[in-house]
């Protein structure tokens, strides 16, 4: 029972991670509303080297239209700016010599169905890293029976990899609700 513990507990933290990736990647999908979240991902080329924009300014959102974006150093503007455009976000990035602004214009109707085909696409994807996590679990769990481990036991363990999968795909669904009343909220 031991073993099956330690597949269990495996399959629960990479399960989890998926969920992560998940928020992380919804994140990026931005609602109509400015988020930092929506820059996670730009790099910025800092002497020579590619750094993420939040190691090289301080990102913040003064309005639910608008970021900020005030570089550490003055003269990284042009490449942040550089960086903004480069990234394909659809944001043009304004500069007063200080800070960056970037004003995030209200969603069409065509463009919020996009971001909830978007958003379908990435819970999907989550939904199949957790149906995999669980063939892998149960595959190493039923293998256990060619060490001695119990039929009986091997099918409750099966049950719980199936119960925490169960679970994962729910937060998964509400997730994806909440993003999608998000996104087409007006």
């Amino acid at each position: 029972m031991e073993e099956i513990e330690i597949y269990l507990e495996s399959a629960q933290e990479t399960m989890d991670g998926a969920l992560k990736h998940l928020a992380i990647e919804l994140g990026k999908i931005r609602a109509g509303k400015a988020s930092p979240q929506m820059l996670d991902g730009i790099q910025v080329d800092y002497y020579g080297s590619p750094s993420p924009l939040q190691n090289v300014a301080s990102v913040n959102t003064p309005d639910a239209r608008t970021l900020a974006i005030k570089p550490f150093e003055k003269r990284l503007i042009p490449d942040i700016e550089k960086a903004i455009r480069n990234s394909n976000i659809g944001l043009s990035p304004n500069n007063d010599g200080e800070i960056i602004r970037l004003s995030v214009p209200p969603l069409t109707e065509e463009r919020r169905q996009e971001l909830v085909k978007r958003v379908k696409q990435e819970v999907e994807t989550a939904k199949v890293n957790v149906r995999n996590v669980r063939q892998d679990a149960n595959n190493s769990i039923r293998k256990l029976t060619k060490e001695g481990v119990s039929e009986d036991m091997v099918k409750i363990g099966e049950d719980r990899v199936q119960k925490l999968t169960d679970e994962h795909t729910d937060k998964i669904d509400r997730i994806f609700e909440a993003k999608e009343k998000d996104i087409m909220e007006v």
